[in-house]
């Protein structure tokens, strides 16, 4: 049997607060010897249960990051019961290059699990968080944003899943984030996805969409980081009260909430985030690259309901998607 070759330089179930990295490594051109050294941080104080949160399992998403590096530098074990396992760029090497996917392999993390021991550098975080941090954890939440190329209304998501009492924790956990905008959440492309692989295991699990275009807002933050305290408090880890506000369910029913591209050209929106929208309104217009007078390729909502997230750059290519129009929950 192949052991995954990732070892913490921190304990993981000692009490108090420790700093350190997930070492993996890593023979390279420049180091024979190398590593990717991925930072993460413990909180522990007493019995309790564990909290596993991520950022940056895409690297140029940077609400989760930011929100997280800030949690690891201020929480204090007598604010807890339990423990608190911190990972604020969940694909390292990504982070660093301010990429989706990795620079070393092109692995998209977040569909690489449940990973392999002896695969490439992604399949290894993969695997290592799938059969050693995970299994440990009580509750996950995992921060996503649109990188460079979506934007998104501030919202945290929960999936519909077979186990209605494992789907029902996973609701309330998202409601107690207290985005904005809370998800009933349908993926087009589920397969390999972190949180399929949490969810299978049973856990709680959490994700967001917090805004996009490869940055952050003070607002997109100060929603990351007073979500992931709410969580925590929810959990039973964090004392204290949460901090509410105003929020509104949304759900993707089905696949017509998604409107993809299907030509090249320079977009014109016609809709912007948090806009009613009408079955059959247009959502953007297609203009062509290469010459003038032709006119613009209109693409149109298939269902009503609300701009929920948007194609992020100025340029759209063919199978780009455009736009997602997902419904309110009254």
């Amino acid at each position: 049997m192949v052991t995954n070759p990732i070892q913490p330089t921190i304990p993981l179930d000692a009490e108090g607060v420790h700093h350190g990295h997930l070492r993996l490594p890593y023979s390279r051109d420049d180091s024979a010897w190398g590593s990717v050294m991925i930072p993460i941080a413990v909180v522990a104080n007493g019995k309790g249960p564990t909290a596993l949160l991520t950022g940056g399992n895409h690297g140029d998403e940077y609400e989760g990051p930011i929100a997280l590096q800030n949690l690891a530098a201020s929480l204090k074990p007598d604010e807890i019961s339990g423990r608190v396992i911190i990972v604020p760029a969940f694909n390292y090497p990504a982070f660093r290059a301010g990429t989706r996917t990795s620079p070393i392999d092109k692995g998209n993390l977040n569909r690489s699990f449940p990973g392999r021991p002896d695969g490439t550098v992604t399949e290894k975080i993969a695997d290592y968080f799938n059969t050693v941090l995970v299994p440990e954890a009580d509750i996950v939440l995992d921060f996503h944003s649109g990188g460079r190329t979506l934007d998104f209304l501030p919202f945290a998501a929960a999936h519909i899943l077979d186990d209605a009492a494992q789907q029902a924790a996973c609701v309330a956990a998202m409601r107690a984030f207290n985005a904005p905008w809370s998800m009933m959440m349908r993926e087009i492309d589920s397969a390999g996805m972190y949180d399929g692989a949490v969810e299978a295991q049973g856990k709680v699990f959490v994700t967001t969409e917090l805004g996009g275009g490869g940055t952050a807002t003070a607002r997109s933050v100060a929603i990351a980081r007073k979500g992931v305290r709410n969580l925590l408090i929810h959990a039973g880890i964090l004392k204290g009260e949460p901090v509410v506000e105003e929020s509104t369910d949304l759900v993707m029913p089905d696949d017509d909430c998604f409107v993809f591209c299907e030509a090249d050209g320079m977009a014109e929106p016609c809709a912007d985030l948090g806009d009613r929208i009408g079955k059959g309104d247009c959502l953007v217009r297609v203009w062509p690259l290469d010459r003038t007078g032709v006119p613009p390729v209109e693409y149109r909502a298939r269902r009503s309901g609300i701009l929920a997230a948007r194609h992020f750059p100025g340029l759209v290519q063919a199978g780009d998607c455009l736009a997602v129009v997902a419904e309110t929950v009254s």
